[in-house]
């Protein structure tokens, strides 16, 4: 497709020719279907609340209308920060920077992670040298307010990215005091995976009549994707895992954990079993998280292992399995694990491992998002952990069988109707 097609597909937004060059150097075949709700709203400076899987676009949907905003208003020698993009990750936040260096390449626009992980003293310095907009993650941004680092007064728009994270991560309070050091007459913009109850409240508190754009709901994340699902006994999980990535032999599985002491174990696992493995959690330093994923994006490591949190952020656009090595007990966290594959339209696999600790909260997930996933036994790991009793299913009678039951059932029901009516007129007449 012709670079010219590209500047088509996004100039019915009015954006600067700037802003339309950079998107000719992307492979942006069509504007995707929360852009083309996000983008108009936004530009016309309305406040908004956006809910859509990862992998649709939300990061150009809020980024594009932001830089063209700026474009008008940046000056190259007076640089004050104009806008904020809060995010709950260091790994979505160095996303995020990414692609704002990406769209703003022919313009004045200067962008700044501010972030843990990183030194404060050369984050300070490039405050100092003028900045346009910062991605910042909430506890080193409100560090550098408390210590009168960041001057946030020239603000006019505040994007919360992945805010559901944000809350989960309890930064809550931290929010609410960056936003009091930024003007009370801005922009502010939410978005999410799915709009929760909580969701709902952050909104009602910091937004304006904010206009609700949500694409998809949780049930669209699966579309792109194949579900499997094997049933396995717990002392035997690994071993099921490393059989699974072996047969596999594709160059990028990303496994989920849900604690940081399992993706500690079960990396040393893949190690001695010669799989080339990387890794990335909390307590993992940012420099060392930052390796693992650019040694697994370029295919040099075949695994990743991941806690959700720190998944956060990763995007690696043909990525074609992913494994649930352990079960989340919410869907919402299922569906952002899920979301990893089948991005950009682009199918996926998704393999989920059942010890018999989890086979109710699969069958409630499975119902939040209407799927039917066959649970399997792969050969050579038949179970023997002790299964959960199950209702035998009563016999049906000679006359059920016939169809002789709901006759009767009816009868009675007529019956038990009349008397109801011959008992009614009783007693009107004894009145």
């Amino acid at each position: 497709m012709s670079k010219e097609h590209h500047i088509k597909a996004f100039e019915k937004f009015n954006l600067h020719p700037s802003i339309l060059k950079a998107l000719a150097h992307k492979n942006y075949e069509s504007a995707t279907t929360i852009q083309n709700k996000v983008i108009p709203a936004a530009m016309k400076g309305a406040d908004l609340l956006g809910a859509s899987k990862s992998g649709t676009g939300k990061t150009a949907a809020y980024l594009l209308p932001l830089l063209n905003k700026l474009q008008k208003v940046v000056k190259k020698d007076e640089k004050v920060v104009r806008a904020l993009i809060i995010v709950p990750t260091i790994e979505l936040a160095d996303q995020v920077s990414r692609t704002i260096v990406s769209f703003s390449k022919y313009t004045e626009i200067q962008t700044l992670k501010v972030q843990g992980g990183s030194k404060k003293v050369e984050q300070i310095a490039r405050i100092k040298q003028g900045v346009d907009i910062v991605v910042a993650t909430p506890g080193r941004l409100l560090d550098f307010i408390n210590d009168k680092k960041i001057n946030l007064e020239h603000v006019n728009t505040v994007i919360l990215d992945e805010a559901d994270t944000i809350l989960h991560l309890g930064f809550l309070a931290e929010i609410k005091n960056i936003l009091k050091s930024c003007p009370a007459n801005k922009q502010m913009m939410c978005f999410s995976a799915t709009i929760s109850q909580n969701i709902k409240k952050l909104a009602k508190a910091f937004l304006r009549d904010p206009v609700i754009v949500e694409v998809s709901n949780r049930r669209d994340v699966v579309n792109l994707i194949k579900h499997r699902a094997y049933k396995v006994d717990k002392k035997r999980k690994a071993l099921l895992a490393v059989k699974l990535v072996k047969n596999l032999g594709v160059e990028q599985i990303l496994i989920f954990v849900n604690k940081k002491e399992t993706a500690d174990k079960l990396f040393e696992y893949f190690k001695t079993q010669k799989i080339w493995t990387t890794l990335i959690h909390g307590d993992i330093k940012r420099n060392e998280r930052a390796k693992a994923l650019r040694l697994f994006k370029s295919k040099k490591s075949q695994v990743l292992i991941a806690t959700d949190i720190a998944a956060r952020g990763i995007d690696i656009p043909k990525l074609p399995i992913v494994i649930n090595y352990d079960l989340p007990k919410l869907t919402d966290d299922f569906t952002h694990r899920i979301g990893r594959t089948g991005r950009a339209n682009k199918k996926g696999t998704v393999i989920t491992l059942l010890t018999v600790d989890d086979y109710h909260t699969f069958s409630t997930i499975e119902k939040h998002l209407k799927l039917n996933i066959k649970r399997e036994i792969m050969e050579g790991f038949e179970i023997s952990d002790k299964q959960p009793r199950q209702a035998r299913p009563r016999k049906k009678s000679l006359r059920e069988k016939k169809g002789y039951i709901d006759y009767d059932k009816k009868r009675k029901l007529s019956y038990a109707a009349k008397n109801r009516k011959k008992t009614e007129k009783n007693r009107t007449k004894k009145k």
